[in-house]
């Protein structure tokens, strides 16, 4: 049995990373989106998106609408590999 992946294996960050892999290849969610998905405050929410950006697992990226910033967040290849890996190391401890 492999062991779990730490970085993912907090809960927000699982159901940050459970939210994103469920997505379209490439399609990118907005931070509000995810602050409402996941009942987090700014501040929290930031910081794991930075213990997940950190690995590689996932891809922040910034821009303006106009004059209002906005910050987008996508799975890497990295990151649905990693979940994936977590997600079977989690079925071995269910399945027994």
């Amino acid at each position: 049995m492999s062991g779990p992946d730490e970085i993912i294996h907090q809960s927000t960050r699982l159901k940050l990373m459970a939210a994103l892999r469920g997505l379209p290849p490439g399609e990118r969610v907005e931070f509000t989106r995810l602050k409402a998905i996941l009942k987090a405050t700014d501040g929290n929410l930031g910081a794991h998106l930075t213990a997940l950006e950190k690995p590689g697992y996932i891809e922040v990226t910034k821009d303006f609408v106009g004059k209002k910033p906005r910050t987008r967040v996508a799975i890497t290849r990295a990151g649905g590999a990693a979940f994936d890996d977590h997600v079977a190391y989690l079925r071995e401890i269910i399945d027994g």
